[in-house]
């Protein structure tokens, strides 16, 4: 197995034992490209570039797409990996609005699919392989098999869907109890074929049996295929996800739930959908220090891209200290965005002795207020020595007047 493999399995905790066999061997790289990437942004010349680009560092489009389009020409960048981390947010906000009961629970920012049967794939993956049993109603969607048993190798075992007018809980609760210390459990409402939606008499059963067994050691992965979430508005009817329940149900319960935006928001063309996931015991992964450079496409130096994602860093870890990397001339943009949260910054080109000792110090002061003016009258000193105290040649770097550098360090 991969060492970042490992790495990942033992951050997971107890939670790696509901992976499937391809689940836990899985890993993000990053000595590949992305790694390579890192490093060339470094370099005089970058040959890592996924893009091509225009002068002005704007992504070089062809005129018969951008033609056709009216999305502005950051529209053709890619993206990451999980999704675009403002969509991420919006959607999760959305969540939240959707069902009130997911307020004060954690659960994972949402990871962007290509709609939901994607994410049925990449839930198939991480969870279901040979020799684990995925328990469903007995009336359940037809790609269910095509996905967790004749591409994920996993067997389908039913239980009866109906009785007595209800959903029927108890047959649910036999077949999780079944030989196997694993299960995962499909829950789709409303259902397809049958358009069924749990009552709310229906969703405290399914929610006691579900805790009941895995109070007897069970480790069950419940999957929220909400493809028709919201649909249904009858008396009675349960109006939320059980996601909101499963959340932090049971330290043996995994929750994953399923979006998508095609039939949730009545965008049948739009083929997006998203995963999110939580169990009880769950804790964000927080970074000691973040260090974010201030410019990342090639021909752009305005800081703007820096200031955005200073923003979107600061709300998802609002206690971990933020250090910039910028260039000296743009002390006036270092302010900005101390004011805008930063903890520190450091000019290029850096010393790493240098680098490490303000990563050490921001993360020593985290919570701490330093007053700007501080922080400004260090990058001046520090600019002022590496020029020997030439008050011009560091006036010129800072790119601000003799005069001005001269009045800021008279001040001090």
């Amino acid at each position: 197995m991969n060492a970042l493999a490992e790495q990942l399995n033992a951050k997971l905790g107890s939670v790696a034992d509901m992976l499937s066999p391809v689940g836990r061997r899985i890993y993000f790289p990053y000595g590949g490209i992305l790694g390579q990437g890192a490093e060339a942004k470094t370099c005089a010349i970058n040959a890592t570039i996924g893009m091509a680009f225009e002068e002005d560092g704007s992504p070089l489009v062809m005129d018969c797409f951008a033609g056709h389009t009216d999305l502005g020409r950051k529209a053709f960048l890619y993206a990451g990996s999980f999704g675009l981390l403002p969509l991420r947010e919006a959607w999760k906000k959305m969540q939240v609005e959707k069902n009130p009961s997911l307020k004060g629970k954690r659960y994972s920012l949402p990871v962007v699919t290509n709609a939901l049967t994607h994410g049925l794939r990449v839930t198939g993956e991480l969870f279901a392989g040979p020799g684990d049993v995925v328990v469903a109603p007995d009336l359940y969607w037809d790609n269910y098999a095509l996905l967790f048993e004749a591409v994920c190798g996993a067997k389908i075992a039913t239980f009866n869907m109906f009785r007595a007018g209800a959903f029927d809980a108890a047959a649910m609760k036999r077949a999780l109890l079944a030989p196997g210390d694993k299960k995962i459990l499909v829950l789709n409402f409303p259902n397809n074929p049958t358009g069924y939606t749990a009552t709310l008499g229906d969703a405290k059963r399914i929610v006691a049996a579900v805790k009941a067994v895995a109070a007897k050691g069970k480790k069950i992965v419940v999957v929220l295929d909400d493809a028709y979430f919201g649909l249904v508005y009858e008396k009675g009817v349960h109006g939320e996800s059980l996601f909101a329940e499963f959340a932090d149900l049971h330290r043996n319960v995994l929750a994953v739930k399923l979006d998508g935006t095609t039939k949730e928001d009545y965008v049948w063309g739009l083929r997006v959908g998203f995963i999110s996931f939580a169990w009880k015991g769950a804790t964000e992964e927080q970074p000691q220090a973040i260090l974010l450079d201030m410019n990342f496409s090639m021909g752009v130096s305005s800081g703007q891209e820096g200031m955005m994602w200073l923003s979107a860093i600061h709300r998802r870890f609002p206690d971990t200290p933020i250090v910039l990397i910028t260039a000296y001339a743009d002390v006036k943009l270092a302010v900005r965005a101390l004011k805008n949260g930063a903890a520190d910054f450091v000019t290029k080109p850096w010393d790493n002795d240098e680098l490490i000792r303000v990563l050490k110090d921001a993360i020593d002061k985290a919570g701490e207020v330093v007053p700007l003016e501080q922080l400004e009258a260090e990058h001046l000193r520090k600019a002022l020595a590496k020029c020997g105290g030439n008050m011009k040649r560091a006036a010129d770097m800072l790119g601000i007047s003799r005069q001005t550098l001269y009045n800021k360090m008279k001040s001090e």
